[in-house]
C-alpha cells in the first residue's frame, strides 16, 4: 500500500518551508526521504511540481494549484477530525501574529483577554511596518493596513478606518491650529518615509479633492514613529483614525481640518495562508478580533 497521504503532507511542507531541507526538519525526515517522496509523487502525478536550481526552489505553475487543493482537502479532514473531539481541549499551541505597529499598538490593551481566554496558546506577537512573506517570517497571520499584494494568501476584513489629520494641544498652543490647508504652510507636518506620496495630502477644497504639498522637518519610517512624534508635540501628522483612537479620546491628540476631510480611509485585514483556516488556534485568534476589534468609521 502505498504512502500517499504521507508524500502529499511532505509536499505542503517542502511547499511551506521553502527547501527539502526544512521540509525534512519539519517532519522529522532525512532530505534524501524528502527529496525521495516528492520524486515519488511528481511519478504518479506526470507532473513537475518544484523548479529546482542550485540556489532555489519554487512551486511550477501545476505545483501552486496542487499545494492550494491539496490543501483545502487537509484543512477540510482537521476540521472534520476537530469536530469529532481532536480539539475537545481546546485551542492550543504557538501562535505567530505580525502586525504592522499602527494596528499591533492599540490592539494590545485586549490581547490580554485572549491569552486569558485561551490559556494553551501561546502568542508571539511581532510588530513591524514591512511586508513580511508569512513563509519565511513563520508566521501564522499578518494584520496589514492598506492595499493586498500577496493574492495567494486568505484575506478577512476587519475593518476600514478613515484617516485623520492630528495635533498635540501643546504644538497646537504654541504654533496655532490651522483652519486650511493653506496655513500648513507655517506648521510642521510630520511624514513617512515609506510611504508613496509623502510630500503632500489630500483634502477637500471647493468639492473636489485636491493633493496639496507639505513640509515639516522630520520623517519616520513607522506610524508608530510619527504618532509619537506628534504626541510629543512635533507637528501635524496623518494617521488611520483607529491608530490615534486612544489618543483622541485621552485629550494627548485632537484632530484639526475635520471640514476639510477628503472622505478617504484605510482597510484593515487578517492574512494567513489557505491551509491554515481550519487550524483552531487561527481561527480562535480571527473570532477574537471580530469581536475585540473596533474600529470607528
Amino acid at each position: 500500500m502505498d504512502n500517499r497521504f504521507g508524500d502529499i503532507e511532505t509536499f505542503l511542507a517542502v511547499a511551506s518551508g521553502g527547501s527539502f531541507a526544512a521540509a525534512a526538519k519539519a517532519l522529522r525526515l532525512t532530505p534524501s526521504a524528502v527529496s525521495r517522496s516528492i520524486a515519488r509523487l511528481e511519478q504518479r502525478l506526470g507532473i513537475i511540481l518544484f523548479r529546482r536550481t542550485t540556489r532555489s526552489l519554487a512551486l511550477t505553475a501545476e505545483g501552486l494549484t496542487y499545494r492550494d487543493r491539496m490543501s483545502l482537502l487537509l484543512a477540510e479532514i482537521e476540521t472534520v477530525e476537530a469536530g469529532l473531539g481532536r480539539d475537545s481541549q481546546g485551542p492550543r499551541g504557538l501562535l505567530r501574529v505580525n502586525a504592522s505597529p499602527s494596528i499591533g499598538v492599540p490592539l494590545l490593551p485586549v490581547l490580554p483577554k485572549f491569552t486569558t481566554r485561551y490559556p494553551e496558546i501561546i502568542l508571539d506577537l511581532a510588530l513591524s511596518d514591512a511586508i513580511v512573506d508569512l513563509v519565511e517570517e513563520r508566521a501564522d497571520i499578518a494584520i496589514r493596513i492598506g492595499p493586498l499584494r500577496d493574492t495567494s494568501l486568505r484575506a478577512k476584513k476587519l475593518g476600514r478606518s478613515r484617516m485623520a489629520l492630528v495635533a498635540s494641544p501643546a504644538y497646537l498652543a504654541r504654533r496655532g491650529t490651522p483652519q486650511t490647508p493653506d496655513d500648513l504652510d507655517a506648521h510642521d507636518c510630520l511624514r513617512f518615509s515609506f510611504r508613496r506620496s509623502i510630500d503632500s495630502w489630500p483634502f477637500r477644497i471647493g468639492g473636489r479633492v485636491v493633493h496639496r504639498p507639505v513640509h515639516g522637518s522630520f520623517f519616520g519610517n513607522s506610524g508608530e514613529l510619527v504618532r509619537q512624534m506628534a504626541v510629543a508635540g512635533g507637528g501635524i501628522s496623518r494617521h488611520g483614525h483607529f491608530h490615534v483612537a486612544a489618543d483622541l479620546a485621552a485629550g494627548r491628540l485632537v484632530e484639526v481640518l475635520t471640514d476639510h476631510h477628503p472622505g478617504d480611509g484605510e482597510d484593515i485585514h487578517a492574512l494567513y495562508a489557505p491551509e491554515d483556516r481550519a487550524a483552531a488556534r487561527i481561527r480562535a485568534f480571527l473570532d477574537f478580533l471580530d469581536e475585540e476589534l473596533v474600529i470607528a468609521p
